[in-house]
């Protein structure tokens, strides 16, 4: 039974005639929608549940790849392992063979060692030459800008007499054309 039948069957009077309920009133689109079947709602869970197999399927099958590529991963290291196992090896009986280079090597750092010595202290002395060089420069700059500065008083006080020398031929040129003026009358 469907839930629509047991809604009318129990909604039937007299001859099974329903009497219409304002209670729990539908809309047309409501009653015409379709209600999906118990089997159909089975049927979807179905497929959804098989899609979700499918996939975790895809994820087991891809996982297994991985393990696979992962397995012959450890088998190409492994050997790689073995070779560079013998090679040590090898390189062992080589090492052993030449010890006295090493001793021979070992002497000639010691050399280059004191010769590193003697730069570095012929550096420290460069150093404290270049240092001694920035600071007269710093105080010849200083000079400089002191210098530059008196001039510039200077130069400002020769403008300043020049004007007022500029003035003061002003001035006499006044005076003279005033004299001329005052001989000519009398």
């Amino acid at each position: 039974m469907t839930p629509e039948y047991n809604g009318w069957f129990s909604k039937k009077i007299n001859d099974n005639i329903p009497r219409p309920s304002l209670e729990g009133a539908r809309s047309m689109e409501e009653y015409l929608q379709v209600v999906p079947s118990e089997l159909e709602i089975i049927k979807q869970d179905f497929k959804k549940q098989n899609l979700e197999l499918s996939k975790k399927i895809e994820q087991l099958e891809e996982e297994k790849m991985h393990l696979r590529l992962d397995v012959d991963v450890q088998k190409l290291e492994t050997e790689k392992l073995r070779k560079k196992k013998n090679k040590a090896e090898e390189d062992l009986d080589k090492l052993k063979a030449s010890l006295d280079r090493i001793e021979e090597l070992k002497r000639k750092v010691q050399e280059l060692e004191i010769a590193l010595q003697n730069s570095e202290l012929r550096i420290e002395f460069l150093e404290a030459s270049n240092e001694r060089c920035n600071e007269q420069l710093h105080r010849s700059q200083d000079q400089i800008r002191d210098r530059d500065y008196i001039i510039g008083d200077v130069v400002a006080q020769i403008q300043e007499v020049a004007d007022h020398l500029q003035t003061l031929a002003v001035q006499a040129d006044v005076l003279s054309v005033r004299y001329e003026l005052e001989s000519d009358r009398g």
